[in-house]
């Protein structure tokens, strides 16, 4: 990037901005979390009379303890990701990691290695930071309430592998960029974001046959009837799958899905385990076809076509701020006199949006909502829709999902409809 002018950003105005979101997301945040606590177990006690007769009361009671227990970890886990934030940036956290990292790199081995080096420290340290939240969550909140299947071998093994994939896919791509923005000139930003649509095309093209074995085993579907089902339904929805595959979810939980994966001729079919031991050969056909309809109307399609303009924007914002000398010292920063700061600008650009962003979240979560009622109605036409809401019943129930949800809360949040809803629509289809 270009040498940083003054003052065309006020840090002064970047810091009050900045707070000032942060305040407002994280009192928005404890708002809606606690009407959703609140909510759920004021209802714990009775089903709703629109699934009585269906769900029994105690799978009713486990859902709304279950999300009684995750909204309440949220909201200290909320808690405890601002004061992060406000550390890493307006008390200077990062500030004084980039010193030391800069100190300790830079004069001995150039500026990739000292930017690389400080990408890589941040993450290790988040990743140390997160990690009591993670244990909490796997091995005391999943385990309490029977979803638990990861044993601790199982848990320090992902963690390497995840760690080992990250640096052999993350570095490389962090590495372009990084040279990118110090060696393009102006436009850096439009060939980095070239580069990055281009890496993410490929890990969606390379994730269903390199990545995910690798924490999974996938074997070909051997049900011949439920096989010979699946494929008549793609055959009637004009869709082409590589192969239909049975991971081994249960390895790590009891929660059941079913995906598709990859793109083009890459596109793969992909049932847990736990899904089939749970439903029966309609319902796998319904909740097939519901994941059909997404591909039918495109919305796949259209996410990857919003990420590739959301990127675009991105990334022309970064290189404009990265040129700002207010864009690092209204977020806590010194920047570099001599060395580069195209590490310092992705670090910090990365914690930063998400604040502003948070506030548009209705926004993609409404879009997400109205893809699945478009889904639902799809499968509908190419399935049996009973089989499709005895299917989301039984998933309700097997994955604890809260059937008296706080209307805000889920209007904020969802990307999935709730299951009142979802189910009067099914049921307004016949």
């Amino acid at each position: 990037m270009s040498s940083l002018s003054i003052p065309a950003l006020n840090p002064t105005v970047l810091s009050l901005a900045f707070a000032l979101a942060l305040l407002l997301s994280l009192a928005l945040k404890f708002w809606l979390s606690s009407r959703q606590l609140r909510h759920v177990v004021q209802h714990r006690g009775q089903v709703p009379a629109a699934f009585v007769g269906t769900v029994p009361l105690p799978a009713h009671q486990k859902a709304a303890d279950y999300t009684a227990a995750r909204s309440r970890l949220g909201l200290f886990s909320t808690a405890f990701g601002a004061l992060l934030l406000i550390g890493w940036t307006l008390l200077g956290g990062l500030d004084a990691l980039n010193a030391w990292v800069y100190g300790a790199l830079y004069p001995s081995y150039g500026g990739m290695v000292y930017q690389l080096g400080l990408l890589l420290a941040f993450v290790l340290i988040g990743a140390l930071l997160d990690t009591p939240w993670e244990l909490y969550n796997t091995f005391v909140l999943e385990q309490r309430f029977g979803f638990n299947r990861t044993t601790w071998k199982l848990y320090v093994i992902d963690g390497l592998k995840g760690a080992l994939v990250g640096a052999v896919i993350g570095l490389p791509i962090a590495a372009l960029i990084l040279w990118l923005m110090g060696a393009a000139g102006q436009l850096w930003w439009l060939w980095a974001w070239g580069a990055w649509m281009g890496f993410n095309l490929l890990i969606l093209v390379l994730y269903p046959t390199v990545i995910a074995p690798l924490f999974n085993k996938f074997e070909p579907l051997s049900d011949l009837s439920l096989k010979s089902r699946v494929e008549a339904l793609m055959a009637r929805c004009g869709f082409a799958a590589k192969g239909l595959f049975v991971m081994d979810g249960s390895r790590r939980s009891a929660h059941g899905n079913a995906y598709f994966t990859g793109i083009g001729a890459a596109k793969r079919v992909v049932f847990f385990d736990t899904l089939l031991q749970r439903l029966n050969e309609s319902e796998v056909e319904a909740v097939l076809a519901h994941e059909l309809g997404h591909f039918k109307h495109k919305h796949v399609l259209k996410r990857i076509v919003t990420l590739f303009a959301l990127s675009l924007a991105g990334f022309a914002l970064l290189g404009w701020l990265g040129n700002q000398l207010g864009f690092y010292l209204g977020l806590g920063v010194r920047p570099n006199g001599a060395g580069p700061n195209d590490a310092l600008a992705l670090l910090l650009f990365m914690l930063a949006v998400p604040v502003f962003s948070f506030f548009f979240t209705p926004l993609s979560s409404g879009l997400s909502r109205k893809h699945e009622f478009q889904a639902d109605a799809y499968a509908c036409e190419q399935a049996d829709g009973r089989a499709l809401a005895s299917a989301l019943l039984k998933l309700h129930e097997d994955n604890a999902g809260t059937l008296t949800p706080d209307p805000l809360f889920a209007r904020f949040y969802y990307s999935h409809p709730p299951a009142t809803e979802r189910l009067a629509a099914l049921q307004s289809r016949g």
